[in-house]
């Protein structure tokens, strides 16, 4: 199926559609329809999937972000967020929107992206995956290819961090290269907390907590 041919549905009608065996310039011409929309487009060797953002992955990207940037400021570490910005390699024939990203060692590296080119781009030192709803096209495989080397998955239930190893593939750890005085457990609770209660009100408590964590 192309854009072109009869019966294509416009993107901001699909719900979740997946497609097999499809090239690398149909999904730059999808990306191109997409636009600035919150579509999210996971492209890996020919199988694609479109997904439009749901509330249940917003809510949580939004308060991991939130307390990010707290941290951050509280700590005077250089970040920025680049959200849900397209990623992609077709060398690799890799691609995809994370829920969100950081750029924090590379983060001068970083300024005044506009689109990300891998000739000229570091990939993001830290992407954010919400996995609450099942995927057909797993996405952890394309973080890898793009080379990202930590990736943090939250299920609401706990939050895993993710080292891309030697060999090309994500090791599971309990701490964080990226913020290694974090304690990923007691942070994974403000995250919950972000959830089900008042904002404001928690994040006052996280940064009198990050105003306690050794230097």
């Amino acid at each position: 199926m192309t854009a072109s041919a009869p019966g294509f549905v416009p993107l901001a009608e699909q719900q979740h559609l997946v497609l097999d065996h499809v090239s690398w310039d149909f999904y730059e011409r999808v990306l191109d329809e997409v636009g600035n929309r919150p579509i999210r487009v996971t492209f890996d060797n020919g199988s694609m999937e479109i997904m439009p953002p749901l509330a249940e992955h917003e809510q949580p990207s939004r308060a991991i972000g939130a307390l990010l940037r707290m941290m951050a400021v509280e700590r005077d570490i250089p970040m920025s967020s680049f959200g849900s910005t397209t990623f992609r390699r077709e060398d690799r024939q890799k691609g995809l929107e994370p829920d969100d990203c950081f750029y924090i060692a590379n983060e001068a590296r970083a300024r005044g992206m506009k689109d990300f080119d891998p000739a000229v781009h570091p990939p993001p030192d830290l992407a954010i995956e919400i996995d609450i709803t099942s995927r057909s096209v797993p996405r952890e495989p394309v973080y890898a290819a793009l080379g990202v080397p930590e990736l943090w998955r939250y299920d609401r239930r706990s939050l895993q961090v993710l080292r891309l190893g030697a060999g090309g593939k994500y090791e599971h750890t309990d701490t964080s290269a990226t913020f290694p005085f974090l304690p990923m457990r007691e942070f994974a609770q403000f995250v919950r907390r972000m959830e089900f209660e008042e904002q404001t009100s928690v994040l006052r408590s996280f940064r009198e907590w990050v105003r306690t964590l050794p230097t």
